[in-house]
């Protein structure tokens, strides 16, 4: 490391808010995609607004790359370190600044945990729609990052129609609000082009979010399907019949016999696939929704319908469908998690030919995902020690995405790009909108020194590779990059 640009960092910083030493650097080395690591030069973890200012200034007069990181539960490397660039941990950022219950918003920094909001609006009746299956660890600067979603963004939304303002610093310290604390603002809406911009753009440090009155009722059905196809058909029949849930999940069997001997969610276990739907509102409402969706159910091939019972047997049922991942990763030595999103009308297709390929690679895989909106989880089981396994799940990986683009998907659903699909993003954006991309970028983070070489790949990249999008197809997918 540069002398002078450590002795900067730690004459603005305090001794514990700065590490250096390889052993304090390594737990930094990746995010939640553990397959891709890379040790940084220092990680920052100010304490103060003016701390975190301070360091963006240092680093950009001494051209060093910053990764800003939160929870670092990302899936798609978003966080991965540079060798030559400081993490920026905003873990320290984590007050809830401020509740207007009377105007359903909170004010929050962005280390604050997803869940925690709920957790401190619930005596006011009040909650915070957007729920992925981390919310327990997962933090809301990395939820805007990602523009992450969450098992009720059928009906709710993902994190970008569930924010009002943020404040965020530019790579020059710069401190810029964005959106205001009301329904709309004037201007350009840069709070969209914020979330999901994968901290390309900036760092941010408060976050506005609204806050929803919790509804009269919410009660869970759950059905069992005697075939992936035939419940993947009974999404678009639900949806179809005009009924829009809370929420609305399926796994297959795989999944569900992993969960159900990790957190004893009383899951049918010899059911092919469940769906897992919820509906809320007032209680006369639920209630006929109920009887509506149970007979949509039955008429799609349910061989069995549940209905949870009381607000334990709810939560029970959810927290199966939120554990799959981590129960997962009790059956298998490692597991690679796709995203990828698809139009719903497609799911029976899809899951069908995602069986095909998991007998072609020989490799199981289980499928957990938000059924109502397409967003797809396959989660590939391998075992890392095996040589050319790794690969193996990468090649099975790249050949789903490439099939969500084709039946009219996208690469990701809320994982993001990161380093993990930066090829396959070659596929899905023609050679304008990736110049577009970089022309933003460039408005916002002139240097490119803001987690450059993730999210958006470089024209020569995408035309070295040979696969830009051209005239609606692409060309075959190459091998993922190692780090």
């Amino acid at each position: 490391m540069n002398s002078a640009f450590q002795a900067a960092l730690k004459a603005t910083l305090p001794p514990q808010s700065l590490l250096i030493e390889a052993e304090a650097l390594r737990p930094y080395e990746c995010d939640g995609l553990s397959a891709y690591r890379q040790v940084p030069l220092a990680v920052c973890l100010p304490e103060t607004l003016e701390q975190a200012q301070a360091v963006l200034r240092i680093c950009l007069e001494h051209q060093v790359p910053v990764v800003a990181r939160g929870a670092g539960t990302g899936l798609s490397g978003g966080a991965l370190p540079l060798a030559d660039g400081v993490v920026l941990s905003l873990a320290r950022f984590n007050r809830i600044l401020g509740i207007d219950a009377d105007n359903r918003l909170a004010r929050v920094q962005p280390g604050v945990r997803n869940l925690a909001i709920s957790e401190a609006v619930a005596a006011y009746g009040l909650y915070y729609a957007p729920d992925p299956s981390s919310q327990i660890a997962c933090s809301i600067g990395g939820n805007v990052a990602e523009n992450s979603g969450g098992v009720h963004c059928l009906k709710y939304g993902l994190t970008v129609h569930n924010l009002l303002a943020l404040k965020v610093l530019t790579m020059d310290g710069e401190l810029l609000e964005i959106g205001a604390q009301s329904l709309d603002s004037p201007g350009y809406d840069l709070l969209a082009l914020m979330t999901g911009s994968e901290g390309l753009l900036g760092v941010v440090v408060e976050v506005t979010v609204k806050l929803l009155v919790k509804p009269e009722r919410a009660q869970v059905l759950l059905a069992a399907f005697a075939s992936v196809e035939t419940a993947g058909a009974a999404v678009a029949a639900i949806i179809g019949a005009g009924i829009l849930p809370a929420g609305l999940e399926m796994m297959d069997n795989l999944s569900i016999r992993a969960a159900e001997d990790f957190v004893h969610a009383g899951y049918p276990v010899d059911a092919a696939a469940i769906l897992l739907c919820e509906l809320d509102g007032a209680n006369a409402e639920v209630s006929e929704q109920i009887m509506a969706v149970r007979e949509v159910l039955f008429s799609a091939g349910a061989t069995e319908v549940r209905t949870a019972q009381d607000e334990a047997q709810r939560m029970k049922f959810w927290a199966g469908r939120k554990g799959a991942f981590p129960a997962v990763g009790r059956i298998s030595p490692d597991y690679y998690c796709m995203d990828g999103t698809i139009p719903r009308q497609h799911l029976a297709q899809v899951l069908r030919r995602i069986g095909e390929l998991s007998e072609q690679y020989g490799l199981r895989v289980a499928n957990v995902f938000h059924a109502g909106d397409g967003n797809l989880h396959p989660l590939i089981l391998f075992d890392a020690n095996q040589p050319g396994e790794m690969k193996k799940a990468e090649d099975f990986g790249t050949d789903i995405l490439r099939l969500c683009v084709e039946v009219g998907g996208t690469v990701t659903g809320e994982h993001g790009i990161g380093v993990e699909k930066l090829d396959a993003a070659c596929s899905q954006f023609t050679a304008a909108e990736l110049a577009q991309f970089h022309a933003i970028k460039a408005a916002f983070d002139p240097a490119g020194l803001l987690n450059p070489g993730k999210a958006v790949p470089t024209l020569h990249r995408c035309a070295e590779m040979g696969r830009m999008h051209i005239q609606g197809g692409a060309l075959p997918f190459p091998e993922l990059p190692r780090f």
